[in-house]
């Protein structure tokens, strides 16, 4: 009878997750949809609207690695797998990497790099303006993701620093929201909404237990 659980398998996650090559693979993997993208691109894979698809598709993705960010922290306390720690950093810079190309397809298919068209446009339309509010507060997280900047800021102010993120999983929800409001088709924003819900609350939880394991006792 073949056994359901091995009490190897978390000593052999480990060693999968600190192997040299673990990094370089996830690397691959992350670049993978956007390998796509740009061969569907070049092929006219994109269907009747690529210039659509593609800023659709690099939200999406922005998203799913926000995510996959965000789910860092928890998964690796609920399962006692510390080493996932040294992938968040990448995967960090991989949030930004979409959101900076979906920024991109928007500058350019919907207005042409027309900086003042584009200026007036995010004063105007809700959704655009809280997609680029949180590209820009990304866009710090981005910059301090080294060790020099750690070391420059200090680990306190880095961790208030990166912080931010939690604005920017609401913005991008927010941005999603109204976005989809136009066509009434809000089945995937509340997928997303719930599971940076949930991750969000789980943070939050942990917080409070926290202080209440400091607070002195009367």
């Amino acid at each position: 009878m073949v056994a359901l659980a091995s009490p190897h398998a978390p000593v052999r996650v480990k060693t999968l997750l600190l192997h040299r090559f673990a990094k370089p693979l996830v690397f691959g993997l992350s670049l993978l949809p956007f390998c796509w993208l740009l061969y569907a691109a070049v092929t006219n894979q994109l269907g009747a609207n690529p210039a659509e698809a593609l800023s659709r598709s690099t939200g999406d993705w922005t998203l799913r690695f926000l995510c996959l960010v965000l789910a860092v922290t928890p998964l690796r306390s609920i399962t006692g797998t510390p080493a996932l720690a040294r992938f968040r950093r990448m995967l960090g810079l991989f949030v930004y990497f979409y959101a900076a190309i979906h920024l991109l397809c928007y500058g350019w298919f919907d207005m042409g790099f027309d900086v003042a068209d584009i200026a007036k446009d995010i004063v105007k339309r809700p959704f655009i303006l809280v997609g680029f509010a949180a590209f820009v507060l990304l866009t710090p997280l981005a910059l301090t993701s080294f060790n020099r900047a750690i070391k420059a800021l200090g680990a306190k102010r880095w961790q208030w620093l990166h912080r931010l993120v939690y604005a920017v999983a609401g913005l991008a929800i927010l941005h999603f929201f109204w976005m989809r409001a136009g066509k009434n088709n809000f089945a995937e924003v509340f997928v997303y909404a719930a599971i940076l819900g949930a991750l969000l609350g789980w943070r939050a939880t942990q917080f409070i237990k926290k202080k209440k394991a400091l607070a002195p006792v009367e």
